[in-house]
């Protein structure tokens, strides 16, 4: 008889032991994993599963660590500059720093380039 392998809490629903959907779409995230390299021909069907959950587990801790920028700007929405902040204050997101600096700056320099509204108001 099979045993049940080191992922079956997470395929028969998760850690918290939920069952249903998952977060993410599995065919999307088997889609990007293809899309990886040319040598990955097969993907199991527990791959994706996993990786869902990786990339729940994922936002889950970006998005906390953005809400506590938030928080210590005293706002109650949270904005895409909390999760720039949360990303090049946490060394384990420096990955991402290019991706929130690069946005940052094109989001600068439309500021920037983009003509004030006129004051109609006089």
């Amino acid at each position: 008889m099979r045993q049940a392998g080191t992922y079956s809490g997470i395929l028969s629903g998760g850690i918290s032991g939920k069952t249903g959907p998952h977060s993410f779409p599995l065919a999307r995230i088997k889609k990007i994993m293809k899309k990886s390299g040319d040598d990955v021909k097969m993907i199991s069907g527990e791959a994706p599963i996993v990786l869902s959950k990786a990339c729940e587990l994922f936002v889950e801790e970006i998005t906390r660590r953005a809400w506590m920028m938030t928080m210590q700007g005293k706002r109650r929405t949270l904005h895409k500059e909390d999760v720039a902040s949360a990303v090049i204050a946490t060394d384990i997101f420096d990955f991402l720093v290019n991706l929130v600096s690069e946005r940052s700056a094109t989001s600068e320099q439309e500021e920037i380039t983009t003509p004030p509204a006129m004051d109609l108001e006089r």
